[in-house]
């Protein structure tokens, strides 16, 4: 098994991972978790979710030419996106709300 689907299973088996969406640079999906009737959900991820990582990575650019965005994470009431942008493809991973209270540091 090649590192890259050990590291996927590894991420899959973490119980809040709700589904895994990786596209190429184009925006076409390379790779996604969301099969059967959740299909459409996991293309309007792979539509959507790298229009903001764009504008992210644009917003980080404006402010600081030499910096560049790393990692997104977006969260919601309802889940947590987190976004990680590389030369080639874009991993996107959703996880459902955690029961843990988080600290407000």
């Amino acid at each position: 098994m090649s590192e890259v689907e050990e590291t996927l299973n590894r991420i899959k088996t973490h119980k809040s991972v709700q589904g895994i969406v990786i596209v190429n640079n184009e925006g076409n999906i390379i790779r996604t978790t969301y099969e059967g009737d959740q299909k459409s959900l996991g293309e309007k991820i792979a539509i959507n979710i790298p229009q903001l990582a764009a504008k992210a990575k644009s917003t980080v650019r404006d402010l600081d030419e030499n910096n560049h965005l790393v990692f997104l994470r977006i969260k919601s009431d309802r889940n947590e996106i987190m976004v990680a942008p590389d030369k080639d493809f874009m991993l996107i991973v959703v996880q459902g709300k955690s029961d843990k209270k988080e600290d407000a540091d």
